[in-house]
C-alpha cells in the first residue's frame, strides 16, 4: 500500500496515473499468473462518486465463483472493493471485476502450489531474500486469511469484514497490512500483501483473465493492450491516441 495513504482514499488511484506507466509493457500484458453469489447488500462500495457503471462492467455481478464460498467471495468483493475504490477517474477492482480474476486464479497450478517448491524445511523468519518460506500455497493463504480477518474484525469492530462500514474496513485492512494480532495459522502481512499483488494483477491484466473488464485498468493509465505496434509512440511526450486492444482483439 502506499505509505500515509488510506486503502479507499481516491489519491490510490492517482498514484497509478503516475507509477504504472513505467512497469514493462510485457508484465502488464502478461499478467494473470498469480496472483457467487451476486454482490449482495452487505458488501458496502465505497461512498465515493463516480461515473455510472457500463454495461461491459456491470457484467462482473453476474459471476459466480468456483473456488470461494459465499462469505469469502463477499469478502473478496469488500477488500477490493477498499483497495481500488470507483471514484471520479472510472471504476474501481469490484466493477472491473477483479474478484472474478481472483476466484479464477484459485483454479490454477499456481495457487494449488503444483509448480513452486514445497518441501521443507520452512524457515518463516528467514530474510526476504531467500523467499517465499511458508508451507501453505495460495489457495490455503486465501482460505485461513479470509477466516482469521473475519474474526479479527468479529473480535475488534463487532462484525465480519463485508458487514463493516467502509472506513471500518479500511481500518482493518491497514492492521492486517501492519501485522494484526490474532492470525495464528499465518501472518496477517503476508496475507494482505497476496491480497493486494492479486487485486493490482487483475485490475491491469488482460481481460481474458477475468479482471480488467472493458480495459479500465489500462484505460486509466494509458496502456495499448496487445497492440501490434506502438514503438513509435515510446520516446513522445504525449498520451498515445488509440484505445487499447485485449490479446483477443476485443478493443477499449
Amino acid at each position: 500500500m502506499i505509505q500515509n495513504e488510506k486503502p479507499g482514499n481516491p489519491a490510490r488511484r492517482a498514484f497509478f496515473r503516475k507509477s504504472l506507466p513505467i512497469v514493462p509493457v510485457t508484465a502488464l500484458a502478461a499478467a494473470g499468473g498469480a496472483t457467487a453469489l451476486v454482490a449482495s447488500s452487505g458488501n458496502h462500495l465505497p461512498e465515493v462518486p463516480g461515473p455510472a457503471v457500463n454495461t461491459s462492467l456491470a457484467r462482473a455481478a453476474d459471476y459466480h465463483p468456483s473456488y470461494f464460498s459465499a462469505d469469502e467471495y463477499r469478502f473478496v468483493q469488500a477488500a477490493v472493493a477498499r483497495l481500488i475504490p470507483q471514484d471520479e477517474l472510472g471504476p474501481g477492482a469490484l466493477e472491473a471485476g477483479v474478484p472474478e480474476f481472483i476466484d479464477r486464479q484459485m483454479n490454477t497450478p499456481y495457487a494449488s502450489g503444483a509448480n513452486w517448491y514445497m518441501q521443507g524445511p520452512f524457515e518463516p523468519s528467514a530474510p526476504p531474500e531467500l523467499g517465499y518460506q511458508l508451507k501453505l500455497n495460495v489457495r490455503e493463504i486465501y482460505r485461513l486469511g479470509i477466516s482469521a480477518a473475519n474474526q479479527w474484525c468479529s473480535r475488534n469492530l463487532g462484525k465480519a469484514f463485508a458487514d463493516l462500514p467502509p472506513e471500518q474496513q479500511d481500518k482493518a485492512l491497514a492492521a492486517m497490512e501492519h501485522g494484526a494480532d490474532g492470525f495464528e495459522n499465518l501472518p496477517s502481512r503476508t496475507f494482505f500483501s497476496m491480497l493486494w499483488g492479486n487485486t493490482r494483477e487483475g485490475f491491469f491484466s488482460d481481460p481474458i483473465h477475468g479482471g480488467n473488464k472493458d480495459m479500465v485498468g489500462w484505460k486509466l493509465i494509458g496502456f495499448p493492450g496487445a497492440r501490434a505496434d506502438f514503438m513509435d509512440w515510446i520516446e513522445r511526450d504525449e498520451a498515445y491516441p488509440q484505445p487499447p486492444v485485449s490479446i483477443e482483439g476485443q478493443r477499449g
